[in-house]
């Protein structure tokens, strides 16, 4: 990711992760053998459980509609919703440098997509005029 330019850092887990337009991602390697790679990112809000049924649509319709990424709700136990999303690859005869710069580009900006469609859709009360 360096080569790339992107800034980065890497948690008490060895998780590698960064932030991109206000919102977090993290990039994993999973499946038996580590050979899938994974840009998992989380929208930079959370939702009050009453609003657990829009946001399942919401998912929902993205993952009916488009190929990618997938998205979906997660609850917390605070009672708060968050969404993510994820783009996986599978390389298990390995990948060059080009394409898991891909992988990455192409990870954030559907994941990207996502949250920009959750934006929309669920406005932020804190940028509304009084």
């Amino acid at each position: 990711m360096n080569a790339i330019g992107y800034h980065y850092f890497v948690d008490s887990e060895g998780d590698v992760g960064g932030l991109w337009f206000g919102r977090l991602f993290h990039f994993f390697l999973i499946g038996e053998g580590r050979q899938v790679f994974q840009v998992r990112g989380r929208w930079n809000r959370r939702l009050n459980i009453e609003r657990l049924g829009e946001a399942l649509e919401l998912c929902d319709r993205w993952n009916r509609e488009l190929l990618w990424p997938k998205c979906y709700v997660r609850v917390q136990d605070d009672g708060f919703i968050h969404i993510v999303a994820e783009v996986s690859t599978p390389f298990a005869a390995g990948a060059t440098d080009a394409q898991l710069t891909t992988c990455i580009q192409n990870g954030l900006t559907y994941a990207g997509a996502v949250f920009d469609a959750l934006d929309r859709h669920f406005p932020d009360p804190a940028e509304q005029a009084p």
